[in-house]
């Protein structure tokens, strides 16, 4: 039976930028070996299945290569093409069942809110391959780690962008991703990143949102900020915006769809 899908572009208003996930609305289960060879086919880096349950939708996101416990970026484009379908009505609230709890999401004007688990990360050695791998030309500011990522402040934002990992020796690296990142030179942003997460199939995610449940509460604390807004400064580019509140994180963005299609088999 044939399965609609949808690729959305999301943490951006403009099509080809931020970051894209594809969203397959299921109608029935399906087994984890179709979700994950359906993800690979569409190489992004997350695909999202949605199933409809009684009080809401189990979400459940892929890499090509893993699945994984939280994804921002493609639950925001599940809330997208949900409120795109007629399915999420302007203000109210979708509920998503997934490996990281429920998470929620709210449709709002343009934007889309979603209330995610903070991620705090604490101090942490850095691994040899992490720094080797990210061919650092000074060191590190500081390193921190949560459940999922190490987090590395640089000294400027230009730093951040002008990386250039081996991403070969980061697959090295016992964690699902690394973030790096540095207050911004903009007056636009609090802080610029990036994410590479070669360990789960993606070299470098061009918009994370599960990594701003971490830097989030990381430049918060360091600004003396409760509402940010942070800009990832990959190729694609992405705005995220954040606001804390206590064990949880509400993170906001836009998304715009580019394509949509049906799954034959």
């Amino acid at each position: 039976m044939a399965q609609a899908i949808v690729q959305v572009d999301a943490f951006t208003a403009e099509p080809f930028r931020g970051n894209p996930a594809a969203v397959c609305l299921l109608d029935s289960p399906r087994d984890d070996g179709w979700m994950q060879a359906v993800a690979k086919e569409m190489n992004l880096s997350e695909t999202a299945f949605l199933l409809p349950e009684s009080d809401g939708y189990r979400l459940r996101w892929f890499t090509p290569e893993v699945e994984v416990d939280l994804c921002g970026h493609a639950t925001l484009a599940s809330a997208h093409v949900l409120r795109e379908e007629g399915l999420l009505a302007p203000g109210t609230q979708a509920k998503f069942h997934t490996r990281s709890g429920l998470l929620t999401a709210k449709s709002q004007d343009d934007r889309i809110e979603l209330d995610f688990p903070a991620e705090p990360a604490a101090r942490a050695e850095p691994p040899a391959a992490l720094l080797a791998g990210l061919r650092l030309r000074a060191g590190p500011k500081h390193v921190a780690r949560n459940r999922f990522d190490y987090l590395v402040e640089l000294d400027t934002a230009e730093a951040v962008r002008q990386l250039s990992p081996d991403f070969a020796l980061l697959r090295e690296v016992e964690a699902r991703g690394i973030i790096v990142c540095a207050a911004s030179d903009s007056p636009d942003y609090d802080f610029v990143s990036r994410f590479f997460g070669p360990a789960v199939g993606v070299d470098e995610d061009p918009v994370t949102g599960s990594a701003h449940c971490c830097l989030g509460p990381y430049w918060g604390e360091r600004l003396g900020k409760g509402r940010l807004t942070g800009f990832q400064a990959s190729a694609r580019g992405g705005v995220v915006g954040i606001e804390l509140r206590e064990a949880r994180i509400l993170l906001s963005g836009q998304a715009v769809t580019v394509l949509r299609g049906e799954l034959l088999h």
